[in-house]
């Protein structure tokens, strides 16, 4: 995939709050998709026990999201600052793992937050705006805001809303399930960003690109921690 840097690594907490607000104001919460879905790409990144990150990126192809690409990136992430930064500590490896991946998706889910954030730049915002392709925010937990219960069929959605603003959708994807976070990354609206969401979710909660890529991120946070216990050290 495209990835293009857009601030440098490495700021002072001071530069790296005005940089999240300069960077909110650009992200494009709006956008569609034409023709249909053949390409979805996933990204998702894991901590391990020795305070290094793993990113995984896969690519996955219509009707089965099928694992046809795979990449990944690991390595020691800044020091952490303030509450609602992650993203600057993880976006570098999950650009590195998406920069190392063949073919061009459709579209990318990045698992974590878009505008669903405090200062409206999680991850896949952050993300978004560096890469070439759309990008939709995944989340598990919520992080701001409040909505009223998802009702328990598949498709079934509502609203969250923090001051009045809508930033998201709790959406079910599975039946009896709790819901996923939904929201705009980049260049995607948020009704079709959920739509991708709901099409690729055909085995599990997650929308299978994501989940895939998750587990793969997973398995190696897990390795680094057995070669930690054997005295080894991970490669970055």
């Amino acid at each position: 995939m495209r990835v293009r840097r857009i601030h440098p690594a490495g700021l002072p907490t001071a530069d790296v709050l005005r940089l999240q607000q300069w960077l909110a104001a650009r992200v494009e919460a709006r956008g569609s998709l034409r023709g249909g879905l053949r390409l979805v790409a996933g990204v998702a990144c894991s901590p391990s026990a020795d305070g290094h990150l793993h990113a995984s990126a896969v690519l996955c192809e219509a009707p089965h999201w099928t694992v046809i690409e795979q990449s990944s990136a690991s390595g020691l992430p800044p020091p952490a600052t303030l509450e609602g930064l992650a993203s600057f500590r993880e976006a570098p490896l999950v650009l590195e793992a998406l920069r190392k991946l063949p073919g061009h998706p459709q579209v990318l889910l990045v698992g974590g937050h878009g505008r669903l954030h405090a200062r409206r730049l999680g991850l896949a915002s952050h993300v978004g705006l560096q890469v070439d392709v759309p990008t939709v925010g995944v989340g598990l937990s919520l992080p701001v805001g409040s909505h009223r219960p998802a009702g328990p069929r598949r498709g079934d959605w509502v609203e969250v809303r923090d001051h009045a603003e809508r930033l998201g959708l709790a959406l079910t994807t599975r039946p009896g399930m709790k819901p996923v976070y939904v929201s705009p990354g980049h260049r995607l609206g948020l009704l079709p960003g959920a739509k991708v969401v709901l099409a690729c979710a055909t085995r599990a909660r997650l929308p299978e690109p994501l989940r895939q890529a998750r587990l793969r991120s997973l398995a190696l946070a897990r390795s680094a921690g057995r070669l930690r216990r054997r005295g080894g050290r991970p490669r970055a």
